[in-house]
């Protein structure tokens, strides 16, 4: 089940949407193999008295029942199992009866982890962890494909992030009647745009370089 397109906001743009892993599925699958196979060899390859002949049948076939039961439970929570990234938030969504949804924004996005084992990475595969400056703290997700390509694109759109939100604050004056970075009238409203983006550096948007950097370049304007 893909991500619906209609839960994205204005300009917002979808950038990855996974499951997660296939070895997700790896232990249901082979316990629905392995029952078939026991299946197949108690039918063609043994021949029980009679007296318990229909009893090994029913517990074959519960057995194979149990195992696609077991199967398709797990491939249910695999396709309703979703880590999404945009251009402008982290978005999890899990639950096939009963829904459990995590975004993080961008902007509130500390720092990205990953972990893998010796086997996960054959696999590429392994859990990313995501410190955020929300109250949940640190966010763990299990079987992420290639975490450090996601861990990788998950930096690529925190800073196309933080650009975008540079290009608002130094946007000339006229830009548009909507802008409140310039709604001042340009250069006279340089004041309340470094006011900005000091509420952006105490808030971890921008770093003390990029803060004095632009600071500068507001000032210079003046």
């Amino acid at each position: 089940m893909a991500f619906p397109r209609n839960l994205l906001n204005e300009n917002e743009e979808l950038v990855l949407d996974l499951r997660p892993h296939w070895y997700f599925l790896a232990k249901p699958a082979l316990a629905l193999f392995a029952a078939v196979v026991v299946g197949l060899l108690v039918i063609v390859a043994w021949t029980p008295p009679d007296s318990i002949d229909a009893v090994v049948s029913i517990l074959g076939g519960l057995l194979v029942v149990a195992a696609l039961v077991w199967f398709g439970w797990t491939y249910l929570v695999w396709n309703n199992t979703m880590f999404v990234l945009t251009s402008d938030r982290i978005v999890s969504r899990r639950g096939v009866l009963s829904k459990e949804g995590i975004e993080i924004p961008l902007e509130r996005v500390n720092t990205v982890f990953f972990k893998q084992s010796v086997f996960e990475r054959m696999l590429r595969s392994g859990d990313l962890a995501i410190e955020s400056a929300g109250e949940r703290g640190t966010e763990t997700f299990s079987n992420i494909r290639q975490p450090s390509i996601v861990q990788k694109e998950v930096y690529v759109q925190m800073e196309s992030n933080e650009n975008r939100k540079f290009d608002r604050i130094n946007r000339p004056a006229g830009s548009g009647p909507n802008d409140p970075t310039t709604a001042g009238g340009g250069a006279h409203d340089v004041p309340g745009q470094i006011d900005k983006l000091a509420e952006l550096h105490q808030r971890g948007v921008l770093s003390d370089a990029e803060y004095q950097r632009k600071k500068a370049e507001l000032l210079d304007r003046m």
